[in-house]
């Protein structure tokens, strides 16, 4: 399935899961048998995992504090993985990709209500600014970034004012917000075991 991993490039022709479709190797290309209900669980999981980019450790943490709240689990899951600093910068068009996003949080591009912040994994709450740092707004990978945000779109809950190197956080995300592909039930019933 196609994660949108490499940030531009999965826009293009030159995105290597639509080029080729399988895996790589010699037997790439063989059937394979039909997955067993774990195996569909366990899959889900690894797909929202590898897609934010978290450790095991991490996404377990991140499952726990979900399942803690109120309300539906699957759903907070989403919505705390949404609200990480790494995705934020991400959805606003600031870097092409999160693990760029990542890259460039830990080096001090962004500040979140005028404090710099460099943790990937903060979490955003309705109301803050994210804002490019003044000395980062030379840097060309944002800029080409934010020229090519109008191909993805920036959701709904975050407002982007692009000449400012500025985003506000209008709310929290959503379910509906979310347009990916992820069945957040398995995960649920996986780690519920």
């Amino acid at each position: 399935m196609k994660l949108f991993l490499k940030g531009d490039r999965c826009y293009s022709d030159k995105c290597a899961f639509d080029r080729r479709s399988y895996a790589p190797g010699e037997h790439g290309q063989r059937r394979r048998g039909k997955p067993s209900d774990y195996g569909i669980q366990l899959r889900e999981k690894q797909k929202v995992k590898r897609m934010y980019g978290l450790s095991e450790k991490q996404f377990h943490l991140f499952f726990k504090r979900a399942d803690a709240q109120k309300g539906i689990t699957g759903t907070n899951l989403l919505s705390l993985l949404e609200r990480r600093m790494d995705n934020v910068v991400y959805r606003l068009g600031f870097t092409n990709s999160r693990n760029q996003g990542r890259h460039f949080v830990r080096h001090n591009h962004f500040t979140v209500n005028g404090n710099k912040v460099n943790i990937p994994s903060y979490l955003i709450k309705p109301g803050d600014i994210v804002e490019v740092r003044e000395k980062s707004r030379k840097v060309q990978m944002i800029s080409d970034a934010l020229d090519a945000v109008v191909r993805r779109g920036v959701p709904p809950w975050l407002e982007l004012e692009k000449d400012n190197f500025k985003g506000v956080v209008k709310g929290l995300p959503e379910r509906e917000d979310l347009t990916m592909p992820i069945q957040e039930q398995l995960i649920v019933e996986l780690y519920s075991k």
